[in-house]
């Protein structure tokens, strides 16, 4: 199972990938639309199967040994048309798919494709370099320094939520996705999808859109819901949800008695930036 699904960025073209087996796996049609801009990157594929038997060896099943790097696997990812399995291949299966393919892009994307491959390897030894990238990215995009910390410490509870639900049996994405609509609607009276609706956002990250107050009645909401989670041991769907249900009703309790102070909703159809001066960062 991935745990780290990303979009990535070769010269204004999305990557879609995946970190799966601690490294990453690239989705291969977006690779191929980015070398080549083919309008149909899946018959590009085929037509390039056809034209080099050697790569499409690795498209086949074949028996352990027989091939030098991992063949392709069909990863899920989030599509505009939900959940799908995607053709995706690690960083030495794009190496090798490139050589098959002529385009003037190909050493510029080779350099780009060793440099994600090692900024992840650096990652992995040093976890203060993904963070320390990622409020740089934050801090050039306009956000201010109160705001980034704010939002990298809620990745940290989020993260911190997430694996105490793997830890208690929750393992499948969409189980993350209702537990996470429960937090929320009981925090803030409406879900996740309803909430980027109301700030009018389609593919942007939710929580790159709040203000101070959102993000930190989220936080509340999520580390609420850990620690009744680890009190009560709960277990299963059912007992994570019913700890999401109460967790978020924490923070919907402050949230109100906020509202009563201040005569102010903290829900708000207003963006932290405007939409137009960001990009999508996953976490």
């Amino acid at each position: 199972m991935g745990d780290i699904e990303k979009i990535a960025i070769f010269q204004n073209k999305e990557i879609r990938k995946q970190l799966y087996g601690g490294e990453w796996w690239f989705v291969i049609n977006d690779v191929i639309g980015a070398l080549t801009d083919s309008d149909n990157p899946s018959q590009y594929l085929r037509n390039l199967r056809n034209r080099d038997e050697e790569l499409s060896k690795f498209f086949e099943p074949v028996e352990k040994g027989v091939v030098q790097i991992e063949p392709p696997l069909a990863l899920p990812f989030d599509t505009s048309g939900g959940r799908q399995r995607l053709l995706s291949w690690n960083t030495e299966g794009i190496f090798r798919l490139i050589q098959s393919i002529p385009s003037r892009k190909a050493e510029p994307f080779k350099r780009w494709l060793a440099r994600v491959g090692y900024e992840r390897i650096q990652e992995i030894e040093n976890p203060e370099l993904a963070q320390k990238r990622m409020k740089a990215i934050y801090k050039a995009k306009g956000y201010d320094e109160a705001w980034i910390e704010r939002r990298v410490r809620g990745i940290a509870i989020r993260n911190e939520l997430t694996d105490e639900w793997e830890k208690r049996g929750v393992t499948e994405k969409q189980d993350f996705a209702i537990l996470t609509a429960e937090i929320s609607r009981a925090t803030f009276g409406i879900t996740p999808g309803e909430y980027k609706k109301l700030k009018g956002l389609k593919r942007e990250n939710l929580r790159d859109h709040m203000n101070d107050l959102e993000l930190l009645f989220t936080q509340l909401g999520e580390a609420a819901t850990t620690e009744i989670a680890r009190t009560d041991d709960v277990a299963g769907m059912t007992g994570n949800r019913d700890a999401a249900k109460r967790g978020g009703a924490v923070a919907g309790t402050a949230r109100k008695q906020l509202e009563g102070e201040t005569g102010r909703k903290v829900v708000s159809n207003d963006n932290y930036l405007p939409k137009s001066d960001k990009k999508r960062i996953d976490k």
